[in-house]
Protein backbone atom coordinates (compact mmCIF):
# COMPACT_ATOMS: atom_id res chain seq x y z
CA UNK A 1 0.00 0.00 0.00
CA UNK A 2 1.24 3.67 -0.80
CA UNK A 3 0.99 6.73 0.40
CA UNK A 4 -2.02 8.00 -1.61
CA UNK A 5 -4.60 11.07 -1.65
CA UNK A 6 -6.80 9.19 0.95
CA UNK A 7 -3.25 8.89 3.29
CA UNK A 8 -2.55 12.58 2.64
CA UNK A 9 -6.52 13.78 3.81
CA UNK A 10 -6.00 11.26 6.98
CA UNK A 11 -2.63 13.42 7.46
CA UNK A 12 -4.40 16.44 7.39
CA UNK A 13 -7.67 15.49 9.17
CA UNK A 14 -4.85 15.02 12.20
CA UNK A 15 -3.22 18.73 11.10
CA UNK A 16 -6.61 20.11 11.82
CA UNK A 17 -7.00 18.93 15.23
CA UNK A 18 -3.11 19.76 16.32
CA UNK A 19 -3.58 23.29 14.98
CA UNK A 20 -7.75 23.11 17.24
CA UNK A 21 -5.38 21.76 20.20
CA UNK A 22 -2.76 24.39 20.19
CA UNK A 23 -5.44 27.37 19.41
CA UNK A 24 -7.41 26.02 21.98
CA UNK A 25 -4.44 26.00 24.44
CA UNK A 26 -2.99 28.87 24.08
CA UNK A 27 -6.15 30.94 24.19
CA UNK A 28 -7.02 29.47 27.50
CA UNK A 29 -3.38 28.88 28.76
CA UNK A 30 -3.39 32.75 27.91
CA UNK A 31 -6.22 34.31 29.64
CA UNK A 32 -5.79 31.93 32.88
CA UNK A 33 -1.80 32.71 32.71
CA UNK A 34 -2.28 36.20 32.76
CA UNK A 35 -4.48 36.06 35.90
CA UNK A 36 -1.42 34.00 37.26
CA UNK A 37 1.02 36.90 36.28
CA UNK A 38 -0.83 39.06 37.66
CA UNK A 39 -1.42 37.25 41.01
CA UNK A 40 2.20 36.22 40.92
CA UNK A 41 3.16 40.24 40.98
CA UNK A 42 0.89 41.26 43.31
CA UNK A 43 1.52 42.65 47.04
CA UNK A 44 -0.15 39.80 48.58
CA UNK A 45 2.84 37.30 49.63
CA UNK A 46 0.46 34.09 50.78
CA UNK A 47 -1.10 34.39 46.49
CA UNK A 48 2.18 34.60 45.31
CA UNK A 49 3.56 31.74 46.94
CA UNK A 50 0.46 29.99 46.06
CA UNK A 51 1.39 30.66 42.13
CA UNK A 52 4.87 30.26 42.88
CA UNK A 53 4.01 26.67 44.13
CA UNK A 54 0.85 26.20 40.77
CA UNK A 55 4.02 27.24 38.19
CA UNK A 56 6.64 24.90 39.86
CA UNK A 57 4.30 22.04 39.33
CA UNK A 58 3.86 22.34 36.22
CA UNK A 59 7.49 23.35 35.38
CA UNK A 60 8.99 21.09 37.24
CA UNK A 61 6.88 17.98 36.11
CA UNK A 62 6.78 16.34 32.78
CA UNK A 63 3.62 17.02 30.37
CA UNK A 64 3.30 13.54 29.63
CA UNK A 65 2.80 12.48 33.09
CA UNK A 66 0.20 15.47 33.37
CA UNK A 67 -1.62 14.43 30.96
CA UNK A 68 -1.41 10.95 32.27
CA UNK A 69 -3.05 12.24 35.69
CA UNK A 70 -5.41 14.81 34.31
CA UNK A 71 -6.72 12.22 31.82
CA UNK A 72 -6.65 9.06 34.21
CA UNK A 73 -7.33 11.19 37.28
CA UNK A 74 -11.02 11.78 36.56
CA UNK A 75 -11.90 8.05 36.08
CA UNK A 76 -10.71 7.19 39.90
CA UNK A 77 -13.90 10.33 40.56
CA UNK A 78 -15.95 8.28 38.26
CA UNK A 79 -16.20 10.75 35.99
CA UNK A 80 -15.98 10.05 31.90
CA UNK A 81 -14.08 12.41 30.09
CA UNK A 82 -13.04 12.34 26.62
CA UNK A 83 -9.65 12.47 25.49
CA UNK A 84 -10.22 15.86 23.57
CA UNK A 85 -11.51 17.34 27.19
CA UNK A 86 -8.71 15.94 29.11
CA UNK A 87 -5.95 16.56 26.58
CA UNK A 88 -7.22 20.46 26.28
CA UNK A 89 -7.47 20.98 29.70
CA UNK A 90 -3.86 19.24 30.37
CA UNK A 91 -2.61 21.58 27.80
CA UNK A 92 -4.31 24.62 28.97
CA UNK A 93 -3.14 24.32 32.37
CA UNK A 94 0.54 23.60 31.18
CA UNK A 95 0.41 26.78 28.74
CA UNK A 96 -0.66 28.39 31.83
CA UNK A 97 1.97 28.01 33.92
CA UNK A 98 4.52 28.83 31.44
CA UNK A 99 2.42 31.86 29.82
CA UNK A 100 2.14 33.00 33.29
CA UNK A 101 5.56 32.59 34.49
CA UNK A 102 6.53 34.32 31.15
CA UNK A 103 4.80 37.41 31.84
CA UNK A 104 5.27 37.78 35.17
CA UNK A 105 8.99 38.28 34.45
CA UNK A 106 7.57 41.33 32.15
CA UNK A 107 5.71 43.03 34.14
CA UNK A 108 8.67 42.98 36.87
CA UNK A 109 11.00 43.72 34.06
CA UNK A 110 9.47 47.05 33.72
CA UNK A 111 11.27 49.81 35.72
CA UNK A 112 9.49 50.96 39.06
CA UNK A 113 8.62 54.26 37.63
CA UNK A 114 6.31 52.88 35.59
CA UNK A 115 3.81 51.36 38.94
CA UNK A 116 5.14 54.60 40.74
CA UNK A 117 3.83 57.13 38.20
CA UNK A 118 0.53 55.31 37.91
CA UNK A 119 -0.02 54.95 42.04
CA UNK A 120 1.20 58.99 42.38
CA UNK A 121 -1.61 59.84 39.71
CA UNK A 122 -4.24 58.12 41.86
CA UNK A 123 -4.82 54.76 39.53
CA UNK A 124 -6.20 51.82 41.25
CA UNK A 125 -4.77 48.43 40.34
CA UNK A 126 -7.27 47.28 37.94
CA UNK A 127 -6.40 50.57 36.12
CA UNK A 128 -2.46 50.71 36.43
CA UNK A 129 -2.12 47.17 35.02
CA UNK A 130 -4.49 47.29 32.58
CA UNK A 131 -3.68 50.63 31.33
CA UNK A 132 0.25 51.49 32.21
CA UNK A 133 1.94 47.81 33.06
CA UNK A 134 0.57 45.09 30.82
CA UNK A 135 0.79 46.85 27.52
CA UNK A 136 3.98 47.11 27.63
CA UNK A 137 4.84 44.27 30.00
CA UNK A 138 3.07 41.63 26.83
CA UNK A 139 4.89 43.62 24.26
CA UNK A 140 8.50 42.75 26.00
CA UNK A 141 7.17 39.13 26.62
CA UNK A 142 5.93 38.89 22.88
CA UNK A 143 9.26 37.24 21.66
CA UNK A 144 9.21 34.16 24.27
CA UNK A 145 5.14 33.93 23.90
CA UNK A 146 5.38 32.99 20.54
CA UNK A 147 8.71 30.79 21.23
CA UNK A 148 6.34 28.65 23.49
CA UNK A 149 3.64 28.90 21.14
CA UNK A 150 5.77 27.14 18.87
CA UNK A 151 7.00 24.98 21.27
CA UNK A 152 3.34 24.29 22.40
CA UNK A 153 2.52 23.15 18.79
CA UNK A 154 5.48 20.54 18.63
CA UNK A 155 3.85 19.57 22.50
CA UNK A 156 0.55 18.52 21.07
CA UNK A 157 2.60 15.06 19.80
CA UNK A 158 2.41 13.57 23.26
CA UNK A 159 -1.62 13.91 23.32
CA UNK A 160 -1.50 10.81 20.86
CA UNK A 161 -0.67 8.79 24.20
CA UNK A 162 -4.09 8.94 25.19
CA UNK A 163 -5.52 7.76 22.10
CA UNK A 164 -5.91 11.69 21.00
CA UNK A 165 -5.67 11.61 17.24
CA UNK A 166 -3.62 14.60 16.04
CA UNK A 167 -0.84 14.92 13.10
CA UNK A 168 1.43 12.46 15.24
CA UNK A 169 -0.64 10.10 15.63
CA UNK A 170 -2.33 10.14 12.52
CA UNK A 171 0.94 9.30 10.86
CA UNK A 172 1.58 6.78 13.18
CA UNK A 173 -1.40 5.09 11.70
CA UNK A 174 -0.76 5.78 8.18
CA UNK A 175 2.72 4.37 8.72
CA UNK A 176 1.19 1.03 10.27
CA UNK A 177 -0.58 1.15 7.47
CA UNK A 178 1.45 1.48 4.45
CA UNK A 179 4.45 0.19 6.03
CA UNK A 180 6.56 3.39 4.78
CA UNK A 181 7.24 5.29 8.21
CA UNK A 182 10.58 6.81 6.94
CA UNK A 183 8.61 8.72 4.36
CA UNK A 184 5.33 9.50 6.45
CA UNK A 185 7.54 10.24 9.48
CA UNK A 186 9.29 12.73 6.93
CA UNK A 187 5.89 14.29 5.66
CA UNK A 188 4.70 14.85 9.25
CA UNK A 189 8.26 16.44 9.71
CA UNK A 190 7.68 18.97 7.25
CA UNK A 191 4.15 19.85 8.10
CA UNK A 192 5.46 20.79 11.44
CA UNK A 193 8.44 22.69 9.87
CA UNK A 194 6.08 24.71 7.66
CA UNK A 195 3.98 25.23 10.82
CA UNK A 196 6.45 26.67 13.38
CA UNK A 197 9.47 27.71 11.01
CA UNK A 198 7.97 30.95 10.39
CA UNK A 199 6.74 31.69 13.86
CA UNK A 200 10.03 31.10 15.14
CA UNK A 201 11.40 33.45 12.49
CA UNK A 202 8.79 36.22 13.54
CA UNK A 203 9.79 35.61 17.25
CA UNK A 204 13.14 36.48 16.06
CA UNK A 205 12.73 39.42 13.76
CA UNK A 206 10.68 40.88 16.97
CA UNK A 207 13.13 40.49 19.44
CA UNK A 208 16.15 42.00 17.29
CA UNK A 209 13.36 44.85 16.36
CA UNK A 210 12.59 45.38 20.24
CA UNK A 211 16.46 45.29 21.11
CA UNK A 212 17.44 47.33 18.02
CA UNK A 213 14.80 50.14 19.67
CA UNK A 214 16.19 49.83 23.34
Amino acid sequence: MHLGWNEIYFLLQGLKWTVLLAIISFIGGGAFGLLVAMVRTSDSKPLRMMTAAYIGVFQGTPLLMQLFVIYYGFALFNFNVDAWAAVAAAFSLHASAFLGDIWRGSIEALPKGQREAASALGLHYVSRMKDVILPQALRISLPATIGFLVQLIKGTSLAAIVGFIELTRAGQIVANQTYQPILVYAVIGAIYFVLCWPLSLYGSSLENKFAAAR
